[in-house]
């Protein structure tokens, strides 16, 4: 939700006509097209670089390391999803504006009332992508915070506070024992099936909400 708030965002200030607009774009997609076990590993220099200021690391502190991938994500992503939007806001039918304008609707209004419900189609392709993309985070856990830091609990087991759920499948696919396979496939297909079927109930609840043209 956060990724679809800042892109969208982004995308509305960049389409009201503001000078060096092309240059921003291009500025905000350039994350995007770094890989993800790249852009782990620079902001984990990064993060760290600035915590130990307080001597701490994002691999002591959980709160650290979920709050880095968030900002990891949403630096990652919301280029992509503002080009999305740009093309969605760039389709919004000029007349309905300026209808919008003569019967003296307040520049709120009309984001709200006429803008937003035009670009639906736009948003629900964003919010499907970044729901299937935070549920699939892989690469990005893996070289920021590998799952650090560990809790032993009592009994000896441990957790890795900060593991997705694709990072903790490859985890159990690659742990020590003979039927850690067969948990890592039987923790894929559940993963799948999850993924699937909250994928489709937000398509379905976005497009009723779409403007039929």
């Amino acid at each position: 939700m956060l990724i679809n708030v800042l892109a969208f965002a982004v995308a509305y200030a960049l389409t009201q006509g503001i000078k060096g607009s092309n240059l921003f774009r291009t500025v905000f997609f350039m994350p995007n097209l770094i890989g993800g076990i790249v852009l782990g590993y620079i902001w984990s220099m990064i993060f760290d670089g600035i915590l130990s200021w307080y001597n701490t690391s994002i691999l002591l502190e959980s709160k650290y390391g979920f709050w880095g991938l968030i900002i990891l994500m949403c630096w990652q992503q919301i280029g992509y999803m503002m080009i999305i939007y740009i093309a969605g806001l760039q389709n919004v039918p000029g007349e309905m504006l300026e209808a919008a304008r003569i019967d003296g609707a307040t520049r709120m209004q009309t984001l709200f009332k006429v803008t937003i419900p035009n670009v639906m189609p736009s948003i629900t392709i964003c919010m499907f992508l970044s729901l299937t993309n935070g549920f699939k985070l892989f690469d990005q856990n893996l070289a920021l915070t590998g799952g650090q830091p560990f809790i032993i609990q009592p009994g000896g087991a441990t957790v890795k506070t900060t593991e997705m759920l694709a990072l903790n499948i490859f985890n159990t696919f690659n742990a020590s024992g003979a039927s850690s396979q067969g948990v890592a496939q039987a923790k894929a297909v559940v993963f799948f099936v999850l993924v699937a079927g909250l994928g489709l109930a937000q398509l379905g609840y976005t497009r009723k909400r779409e403007v039929q043209q």
